[in-house]
């Protein structure tokens, strides 16, 4: 049986006590603090009351909790692992005791309950224990705690409520622009005190990890038609090819396309298809990382593809802990639940127009006894990269409102800011 640390079983007496005061629990706690192990410690701690334990996270996580449910090594409770999406497969004929939702930041969505939150609102029972996890319980908006609570039905510390009731006391509801301009309520600008809710935190600080993550930004020239495609979509707002179009008809769909061309990718409006248009970037990481070990983000499908053209890699996590091989990522499979601490750098190939993508991925190289994380940014000469990484690095979705059609031009290959060291 594994030896927990001393904060770790500090927090499971808390939560032993919260369970069965409240039936739930939220452990706000950093990643690589151990919180799977203080969910399960928790869950065993809860005695004849835990024989059941589902604990549900993503497809690409079970492995890393199966591990941890192995090292707990406790006889006295069963566990089962399972993915959000399979969540229907379900058996509940058997009593589930103990509910252990991981990331449950993904339940938030506002203002109406995501179709997993209504899934797990009918199956988790009023005598049921809930322990909720996440290190960024509420990453874009307080507004993302009502719908995380709902799922826990007559226990919920809202009550049985809907969201719109909910909000009129606690959100400072604004108008928005979307589509072609109409507007619409905005529910972000929550009000609620969600320390009043006593989630219990740790810090990776508090844990003692040393770890400096170094940020360092390359930036690469992408080729000269790419460029004359982004300069005429933002001035005639589509791009005729010889059999294809692509359309940037709103400000929305403009930030889209160029997102898409400053990977070298673009998927066209009339046939459907994704195209290779620019290869440079991949080229750039096959040259710039020769002999590193690299954990690589993506976010287009066809970028995968471009980078299985000019490196050697697997987006398998077994394969990438047991071979010399690179692994690629899409930024939503592979931000949670995932250790990548056997590269020795992380390359995010785009930036993805998430603030929560943007602080879980560039950490998933940090473990206690790493001193530094070297995370790399390959940005176009294009200005756009720039834009996204000044709305995530402060917590803020890249939207339209972020959006400047007028910095997006061919620029100098200066970095966007140097910290950490460049390589030669």
């Amino acid at each position: 049986m594994i030896k927990l640390r001393d904060y770790q079983k500090d927090i499971i007496g808390k939560g032993v006590k919260q369970c069965l005061n409240r039936k739930w629990v939220y452990l706000s706690m950093e990643v690589r603090t151990g919180k799977t192990l203080t969910a399960l410690g928790i869950a065993a701690g809860l005695g004849g009351a835990a024989k059941r334990v589902v604990f549900v996270t993503k497809k690409k996580a079970i492995q890393s909790v199966e591990s941890d449910v192995k090292l707990l090594n406790d006889p006295t409770i069963k566990v089962e692992v399972i993915n959000y999406e399979s969540l229907h497969k379900l058996d509940l004929e058997e009593h589930v005791d103990v509910w252990v939702l991981d990331e449950a930041h993904r339940l938030g969505g506002f203002p109406k309950p995501s179709k997993t939150s209504k899934q797990l609102i009918d199956m988790i029972h009023k005598d049921s224990s809930t322990i909720f996890l996440s290190g960024t319980p509420t990453p874009e908006s307080g507004s993302q705690v009502f719908h995380q609570m709902y799922v826990l039905g007559d226990n919920s510390p809202f009550g049985k409520g809907n969201f719109y009731k909910w909000a009129k006391e606690n959100v400072n509801v604004t108008k928005k622009n979307v589509g072609h301009g109409f507007p619409v309520n905005d529910y972000s600008d929550c009000i609620f005190k969600i320390d009043t809710l006593n989630f219990l935190s740790y810090s990776q600080k508090e844990a003692g990890f040393k770890n400096e993550i170094r940020e360092t930004f390359l930036t690469i020239d992408l080729k000269p038609k790419t460029l004359e495609i982004i300069k005429t979509l933002k001035k005639d707002k589509i791009f005729r090819g010889n059999s294809d179009v692509i359309l940037a008809d709103t400000a929305a769909k403009e930030m889209q396309k160029i997102h898409q061309l400053t990977g070298g990718t673009c998927l066209l409006d009339e046939s459907g298809k994704a195209i290779i248009l620019d290869e440079s970037k991949a080229l750039f990481i096959k040259e710039h990382f020769a002999g590193d070990k690299i954990a690589i983000f993506y976010k287009f499908k066809k970028e995968l593809e471009l980078l299985q053209k000019h490196l050697d890699i697997t987006t398998d996590i077994d394969e990438f802990n047991s071979t010399d091989k690179n692994i690629a990522l899409q930024f939503v499979a592979g931000r949670e639940g995932i250790k990548l601490n056997k590269a020795d750098a992380l390359v995010f190939y785009t930036i993805d127009f998430s603030a929560t993508t943007y602080f879980q991925a560039r950490d998933r190289m940090t473990t206690i006894d790493r001193k530094f994380s070297d995370v790399y940014y390959i940005i176009s000469n294009t200005g756009f990269e720039k834009q996204i990484f000044n709305a995530v690095s402060k917590k803020k979705n890249f939207t339209t409102r972020f959006y400047d059609r007028a910095e997006i031009s061919e620029e100098d290959n200066r970095p966007v800011q140097q910290t950490g060291l460049f390589r030669s």
